[in-house]
């Protein structure tokens, strides 16, 4: 009995992989000037995954001429009470 399409998570192979592909790793190596072409496919060398770093919120960040604005405008408010 087959899963209906509806009920399937979406973008299931979306998440990043913690192993390459014999074809990627050749791939990888060949970038890195560490295959040759007489070199047997098995007993590759290892490859580093690269982690994704999640993006954070940044922080709103002032422009120096707004900073001046905003220091005096809280200054005027101040004063009026």
């Amino acid at each position: 009995m087959s899963i209906d399409k509806s009920l399937k998570p979406k973008g299931k192979l979306s998440r990043p992989r913690n192993v390459y592909r014999k074809v990627e790793r050749i791939a990888i190596l060949k970038a890195e000037n560490r295959w040759d072409q007489d070199t047997s496919v098995f007993g590759l060398p290892k490859v580093k995954v690269e982690k994704l770093k999640r993006k954070g919120k940044a922080p709103k960040k002032v422009e120096p001429a707004e900073a001046g604005k905003a220091g005096k405008a809280e200054k005027a408010g101040k004063a009026k009470k």
